[in-house]
């Protein structure tokens, strides 16, 4: 008999976060806080580079659409989360689940291909300062932007088209607080072989490559560094960096702890732990990251706070 392109199921049901039922009330408080942190950080970070004409470089571009990739990327998940916790109500349609699926996947591969590029421009800042305002002049952050949203739009597209061929049979219960593609591909009663395929090709792309990337970038950094005859000279460099360093030790360190050591959790609650760390922890440091370690940051948000207590006054 010919198998079915279609999927017969119509709703899946995501079991959430593995937490005690009296333990729901608190973290719905816990995650309610840190996502509208989240939010209204990553909201504070874009109106800063948008007003201060001193934020106004390659770095506070790529910056900019950074945060707005991590607000993005905690609204796919965070707050069907929180309505599940609250409502106790798990079911979510076939087609809000495979839509979600994609924009977590997108936003995932443009955070990868966006801290690249940051990485990049880091490199051309330390490297070869006097050639910066030529080489990462605005036609090609543009470009490196929008390649980023091309690239990452590409390959959800294709894991939610490959999805969209395979059949869902009895079983539609999701042991995550999201539809991850992972989780779907066990579920279904097709052959996953080819998915499973496109799965580690693009991988390799969009995460292993542009980790490469940034691996060689601060070799160089570090290479040139090392030159620098004076410590004040190796301070101002390290600054220039040190927060971006910061956000990518974060992001790859929750992937290089949770995957490639071992661990006495199971792995489904890695991958719930992971999760957890992509969509709400990671997006809300990183606004504290930016405006705590960058000193321009912190004078925009000075001139900003000047300036709404001067008009209030």
């Amino acid at each position: 008999m010919r198998r079915e392109n279609q999927s017969s199921v119509s709703e899946f049901l995501l079991l959430g976060l593995p937490i005690r039922p009296e333990q729901q009330g608190m973290f719905f408080a816990l995650f309610l806080g840190m996502y509208l942190t989240t939010v209204l950080g990553n909201l504070l970070i874009i109106l800063l580079i948008r007003l201060d004409s001193r934020l106004h470089t390659p770095m506070y571009y790529f910056l900019s659409h950074l945060a707005l990739t991590d607000v993005s990327f905690s609204s796919v998940t965070v707050p069907k989360m929180l309505i599940n916790m609250h409502t106790q109500d798990q079911s979510i349609l076939y087609a809000g689940c495979v839509t979600q699926m994609y924009f977590f996947i997108f936003f995932t591969d443009l955070d990868n291909f966006l801290l690249t590029s940051m990485a990049y421009d880091r490199y051309v800042a330390i490297c070869h300062p006097l050639r910066y305002t030529t080489i990462m002049r605005g036609g090609v952050c543009i470009l490196l932007v929008a390649v980023s949203w091309i690239l990452s739009c590409a390959s959800a597209l294709s894991h939610t088209l490959l999805l969209a061929q395979l059949s869902f049979c009895a079983d539609n219960t999701i042991p995550h607080f999201f539809c991850d593609l992972g989780v779907l591909l066990k579920l279904s009663c097709s052959d996953t072989s080819l998915n499973e395929l496109v799965i580690f090709t693009i991988g390799v792309a969009v995460i292993t490559l542009p980790l490469i990337c940034i691996l060689i970038s601060y070799g160089h950094i570090g290479a040139t560094i090392l030159k620098v005859p004076s410590a004040r000279g190796i301070f101002k460099a390290l600054s220039t960096c040190g927060s971006h360093l910061s956000v990518v030790s974060l992001y790859y360190g929750t992937i290089i702890g949770l995957y490639f050591f071992p661990s006495s959790s199971s792995s489904s609650d890695k991958n719930i732990i992971a999760s957890v760390m992509y969509t709400v922890v990671t997006p809300l440091l990183n606004p504290f990251i930016y405006s705590l370690r960058n000193r321009d940051v912190k004078g925009a948000l000075e001139k900003l706070f000047n300036r709404a207590t001067v008009l209030g006054q």
